[in-house]
Formats: C-alpha cells, sequence, structure tokens
C-alpha cells in the first residue's frame, strides 16, 4: 500500500459507470482512478455529460459501479449490503448539494441534527457548537428555512453536513442557487471547514472562481481524468478548461 492510499479519504481504482446495456449503453466513468486526500479540498470541473457528478455519486456510494473498486478509506464500498452502505453514508459522509434538501417544517437546528436524530445518537455538543459557530447561525438556530435567506439555508445544509464530524464531505455544486454573496460565502466556510476544522471536501463545479477556493482541480472529459491543477487560481482553471475545450474541438 502506497504512502498516498494510507492518507486517503476516499480512492477509486479503475473505475467504470455504464448506463443501459447493448447498442443502447452509455459510459459515464470510463477506468478511472483517482484518489482525494484527507485534510484536502479538490474541485471536481469538466463539460455536461463528463462524469462529474457520476463520479461523485459513485464515490459517496449513492449509485453502484459497474466495475472497479470504489473506497471510503480503506473499506470497499462495493463490499457492502444495503444496511451497511446506509449505515456508511449516515455516520461517514456529508453531502450538500445545490437544493438545501432542508424539512420545512424544522428549525434550523433540528434540521442539522436530524441525521442523527434518526440514527438515535446524541450529537457531539463542543463539535456541534464549533460548527454553529463556523456557519454564523447561532443567532437563527430558531428559524425554519422560510425565515432565512438561500445563503443561510445553504449554510444550514453544510452544519448538517459537518454535524456527524464525516470523513469527507460530497458538496455537488453548492452554489449553484445562490447569488454570488452568498455562494462566496458558502465557499469561504467550506474552505475554513478544511483548513480550521482538518475536513475533507470533494466538490463538483463548472464556476472557475468556485474552484479557485480548493487545493486541487481535477478535470473530467469523457468519463476520464485529462488534467490534474494544484493551487487554483479562477484564471488557471478558466485557462485550463479552454485548452480542454479546444482540444476537444479538434479531435
Amino acid at each position: 500500500m502506497t504512502r498516498d492510499s494510507l492518507t486517503a479519504a476516499a480512492s477509486a481504482v479503475g473505475l467504470s459507470k455504464i448506463y443501459g446495456e447493448g447498442g443502447t449503453h452509455v459510459t459515464a466513468l470510463d477506468n478511472l482512478g483517482v484518489e482525494f486526500l484527507r485534510g484536502q479540498f479538490t474541485a471536481i470541473m469538466g463539460p455536461s455529460g463528463s462524469g462529474k457528478s457520476t463520479l461523485m455519486h459513485c464515490m459517496a456510494g449513492l449509485e453502484p459501479v459497474t466495475a472497479g473498486s470504489a473506497r471510503i478509506g480503506d473499506t470497499e464500498l462495493g463490499g457492502l449490503d444495503d444496511k451497511r452502505l446506509t449505515t456508511m453514508r449516515r455516520d461517514r459522509i456529508g453531502f450538500v448539494f445545490q437544493s438545501f434538501n432542508l424539512l420545512a417544517t424544522l428549525t434550523a437546528l433540528e434540521n442539522i441534527t436530524l441525521p442523527m436524530a434518526i440514527a438515535g445518537r446524541k450529537p457531539d455538543q463542543a463539535w456541534l457548537d464549533r460548527v454553529v459557530a463556523a456557519v454564523g447561525l447561532a443567532d437563527r438556530l430558531g428559524h425554519r428555512p422560510s425565515q432565512l435567506s438561500g445563503g443561510q439555508q445553504q449554510r444550514v445544509a453544510c452544519a448538517r453536513a459537518l454535524a456527524s464530524r464525516p470523513e469527507i464531505i460530497f458538496a455537488d455544486e453548492p452554489t449553484g442557487n445562490l447569488d454570488s454573496r452568498s455562494g462566496a460565502q458558502i465557499l469561504s466556510f467550506l474552505r475554513d471547514c478544511v483548513r480550521d476544522l482538518g475536513q475533507t471536501v470533494v466538490m463538483v463545479t463548472h464556476d472557475p472562481i468556485a474552484a479557485s477556493y480548493a487545493d486541487r482541480v481535477v478535470f473530467l472529459a469523457d468519463g476520464r481524468i485529462v488534467d490534474d491543477l494544484r493551487a487554483p487560481t479562477a484564471d488557471s482553471v478558466l485557462d485550463r478548461m479552454r485548452r480542454l475545450d479546444a482540444v476537444a474541438r479538434t479531435s
């Protein structure tokens, strides 16, 4: 086992995902290998249909893989039955999506602690207080989603993902439904989670500015990783995207 694999929060080897059969099949992921290291913020980018969200869903155990291996830490997802996979997603993985997915009848605090309540577990109060302070909503915990702005609702969703102290957080276009100011607040929060709380974040995005908050950007095309950029800036991400687009047009 390599040193990097020892520090990987999630990894894939020979990962393929095929939808359909025969002449109608679509290869969404094609023999892909990648590692997402602990304590790192990684962005996944690529054109529409490149496999970005499919990769995240397979790595998070939301979709089964067709071939190859997807792991959280040293746990092979393909070897888990439905019950153990559900427990894995609840206890070791956090999710943040575009649509917030908050329950309208619950307060912000109740939404944040809901996964643990369903599991019959009490939150670690010290950690919960730290997360609530990090999202900056201590004075809004009694409010329901309809009483919160879009940015505040997404911060509640981020806090919910963090509340169980997961090994890795997957975020699928988390700023897609937000204005630029609210989006910047969410991205800064995710950045701070990595830097200050030691979290691991993997984010799918199409926005070079959003990607610039990450430590690393992985670029996909046709279900394969075609580029890997460290210490990205918005300009360097945009330049890579233009180059990849030019290659795609001439191939």
